[in-house]
């Protein structure tokens, strides 16, 4: 049997939720147990580690200014290789689990990864295929590309060009998408949001995540729209939780008001629109679900690629106010729908659900373990 080693970090959902759903989608195509999932800083330096996670997040949503200088300036300064030393843990238990394990292949939807796995070849260790999942759009960090790898798998061909323009060889570069789950590919028809043509109440998600701006007012906004049906995901905000169920009650539809949940696939599934921050995995989610967005918050740096995409394909809007966010919203849904019609429409040419799949066969096939995927395209 095959054995995938699949390597992530917790900066960020995107980088987990693309290391699940490909360790699924091989474990379906090569055999249960095909793929394993490891966080090596969270395995070496669990300490630290959380420090530094609460650290990002501090700075992402209190200091967004700050966190974008400090993405421009690893994007300028390549810090890497040069101060790879910071890592000497994660370096050696890799070299140890390649030594111990001999995976046939590595996939990492992180890029330091990379490096440290060209670190280990240097310096006489193992070297398998590598190839890097890229979970960002468009504004993509340069540590992406500037290791050696096997192969990167890219989003959409926005992105990919971006790397073409950095002087990646075009014949490494896969347009696949964006690893989601499989019930994207799927689409069953009970989680189809209902025909807003045909006069059914819209029906919108509202995700709050932590440090969103304004989420109490954007949640009354919300709920004075009276034909309208309205989840919320507060994550694990209880405070929260409680005062938007106390609101809930006295509104005339019912109001779903979610804590911490794995089911946000299928609400994208079914509902009509999703208001949220432009986070890679949940961009991507909502791209794949065809549920437009409306973007009320974007962190400088990763994110902007986000939104980006979506502007260049006239879907969804930015909406950085309360009052704007509804506007949107009653913009998509006025003439029974009109122009969130056209925003689903142009979701569907831009969905890759079965990325996740197109990169196991691919990377499988790599290795002699499976035929390639017609799917798989290269270089847009």
């Amino acid at each position: 049997m095959s054995r995938i080693l699949i390597l992530t970090a917790g900066y960020g959902e995107g980088h987990n939720a693309a290391a699940r759903n490909l360790s699924a989608a091989f474990d379906e195509t090569g055999g249960r147990g095909t793929a394993e999932i490891i966080d090596l800083f969270a395995h070496c330096s669990p300490r630290l580690n959380q420090v530094a996670r609460k650290g990002y997040l501090a700075m992402i949503n209190r200091t967004p200014k700050l966190w974008s200088a400090f993405y421009g300036w690893i994007d300028r300064a390549k810090p890497f290789p040069r101060h790879l030393g910071f890592f000497r843990r994660e370096q050696a238990r890799l070299a140890e689990l390649l030594r111990d394990e001999a995976p046939v292949a590595v996939c990492s939807t992180y890029p330091i990864y990379a490096f440290l796995l060209e670190r280990i070849a240097a310096e006489g260790g193992p070297r398998p295929p590598s190839f890097n999942i890229v979970t960002d759009s468009i504004s993509i960090n340069s540590l992406w590309w500037l290791p050696r790898c096997d192969g990167w798998f890219l989003p959409n061909s926005e992105t990919t060009a971006i790397m073409v323009k950095a002087g990646c060889d075009p014949r490494l570069l896969h347009t696949c998408g964006f690893p989601v789950q499989a019930l994207f590919s799927a689409k069953p028809t009970q989680l189809a949001p209902p025909n807003l043509a045909a006069g059914h109440n819209p029906r919108v998600l509202y995700i709050i995540n932590s440090g969103s701006w304004h989420a109490e007012t954007t949640a009354l906004l919300l709920m004075a729209e009276s034909s309208w049906e309205i989840t919320f995901a507060v994550g694990r905000d209880e405070r929260l939780r409680a005062r938007l169920e106390a609101l809930a009650a006295r509104r005339r539809l019912p109001v779903r008001v979610l804590g911490w949940t794995d089911q946000i696939p299928e609400l994208l599934m079914t509902h009509h629109a999703v208001v949220s921050k432009a986070g890679g995995a949940t961009t991507q989610e909502a791209i794949a679900a065809l549920c437009p967005m409306i973007v009320n918050q974007i962190v400088p740096g990763q994110e902007e690629g986000n939104y980006e995409l979506l502007r260049r394909h006239d879907i969804g809007a930015h909406a950085t106010i309360p009052e704007e966010v509804v506007s949107a919203l009653r913009r998509a849904f006025t003439n029974g729908g009109a122009v969130w019609r056209d925003w689903r429409r142009r979701l569907d040419a831009l969905a890759r659900p079965d990325a996740a799949r197109d990169i196991a066969r691919h990377v499988l096939h790599q290795t002699g373990a499976a035929p390639a995927p017609a799917a798989v395209s290269r270089h847009g």
